[in-house]
């Protein structure tokens, strides 16, 4: 049998509780012996404490056991035993904080491959939102862009429709959005750790090459696929697109070809992206995350890093490290 300590007696910083694995019910605290084996949860978050996680507990109205805890940069993880409560992911997102089940985790000790998309996801823009404001057709663009992301038209439609209207638009606009783009938070964190671990990594987006090649050089990504703006010759664009267009059912079925070619399991991918375009490949892959998506894509994917940036990835990730050992 365990001893009960005070929940006083525990220190705020997470990193520093010495008598894990616990059971925490409230303000009772009670040190286990505990197998949790390779199922279970986590949460994380860069102002997870003591005080965080006994707030999320009494909202969850059920003791939780808390097997280990972890950080990753600024990120403290939490591993919990059983079963995520249904009601758990809801509580998260009330306080600000993310949450993701780790039950067939790919494992960061074999290769494995990730496909991310790029426009809100691999950078914080919509590149051709970006192009279109600087060419004046800005709003007319973005709303055509909002309700294909909402899966409201067909993506294939609306990218020929948006695409239109920069007919004429110079090729400098692109060059100036190239040099300034946005890289998301964690990005290269992301990509650093999995270089590491010999993981393969891709782009495939609904957005386009002009600015996908730039990242597949800049981060040494394996591959890149995304939609090729027409460009005539006096390097104006003629509001058509090259060649098939990126769809939700050519990012599955890259995936798919990505992993047979790199020789990798379908248990050891991760797609990632925010948008309805992103959810075919997200179902089909090992591990399949909506990153800050739309209300649509939350919904339907399993995970979801809702707060953190893309360090969050790596957070999830990791939990594959401490289920075995």
């Amino acid at each position: 049998m365990g001893y009960t300590l005070t929940f006083n007696e525990l220190p705020e910083n997470i990193q520093n509780w010495q008598a894990l694995p616990l059971s925490l019910n409230g303000c009772e605290v009670v040190p286990l012996d505990y197998n949790a084996g390779k199922t279970g949860w986590i949460i994380y978050g860069k102002k997870l404490n003591k005080t965080l996680l006994s707030k999320f507990q009494n909202k969850l109205a059920i003791p939780i056991v808390i097997v280990s805890s972890w950080k990753i940069k600024t990120y403290q993880v939490i591993r919990i035993a059983g079963v995520m409560p249904k009601n758990a992911k809801e509580i998260a997102m009330g306080l600000g904080i993310d949450i993701s089940i780790i039950d067939n985790l790919p494992t960061l000790q074999s290769q494995g491959l990730l496909v991310m998309d790029m426009d809100s996801t691999a950078i914080s823009i919509e590149c051709i939102d970006e192009i279109a404001k600087r060419h004046g057709v800005g709003e007319l663009v973005s709303n055509i862009t909002e309700q294909a992301m909402r899966g409201e038209i067909d993506f294939t439609t609306s990218l020929r429709k948006r695409v239109a209207t920069l007919k004429h638009a110079d090729v400098s606009i692109l060059e100036t959005i190239k040099k300034e783009l946005p890289i998301m938070p964690g990005l290269s964190f992301l990509v650093k750790e999995l270089h590491k671990r010999n993981w393969k990594i891709a782009i495939v987006s609904g957005g386009f090459t002009y600015f996908a090649d730039y990242l597949k050089g800049k981060f040494k990504l394996d591959e890149v696929y995304a939609n090729q703006l027409d460009i005539n010759h006096s390097g104006k664009l003629t509001g058509k697109v090259k060649g098939e267009i990126v769809d939700a059912k050519f990012k599955a079925r890259t995936l798919q070809n990505l992993a047979n070619q790199f020789n990798i399991p379908i248990e050891q991918t991760v797609a990632i992206g925010d948008g309805a375009n992103d959810l075919m490949m997200i179902r089909i892959a090992g591990l399949g995350v909506a990153y800050h998506g739309k209300p649509k894509v939350v919904q339907k994917a399993k995970i979801s890093i809702n707060y953190a940036d893309l360090t969050g990835l790596v957070c999830i990730l990791s939990a594959s490290l401490d289920s075995e050992g």
